[in-house]
């Protein structure tokens, strides 16, 4: 299944999404995390966060077609709600949970898909 994902969507995948599978599975526990608590209506739908979370404890031999279009809906999703450099920065408390909700926590630095 590794043709779906060419290492150019693997490493943005992994650079984007600056969230562990822990953290991400943590935060889509709580009660703020709900897709449908203070909904902004100037974003699009996301990505579902889950379906995410399933795709970072894969390996990436195991990642089907549909994981891969995920991955770039997450990538793209993010690329348009930051800038590519994706330094950290604050925003609106609403803008930053829903980009948490796919694993992109915009106080945090990019990961190095690397490492």
């Amino acid at each position: 299944m590794t043709e779906h994902v060419d290492d150019a969507l693997w490493d943005e995948f992994h650079r984007v999404v600056n969230m562990s599978a822990r953290q991400l599975d943590e935060w889509l526990a709580t009660d703020v995390a709900d897709e449908h608590s203070e909904p902004d209506p100037h974003q699009q739908a996301a990505p579902d966060g889950r379906r995410v979370l399933g795709i970072l404890r894969k390996r990436r031999g195991d990642l089907t077609r549909d994981d891969a279009e995920t991955m770039q809906a997450v990538v793209d999703h993010v690329h348009e709600a930051r800038r590519d450099d994706l330094e950290p920065v604050a925003g609106q408390a609403a803008w930053r949970r829903h980009l948490m909700r796919i694993g992109h926590d915009p106080l945090e630095p990019p990961r190095d898909p690397r490492t």
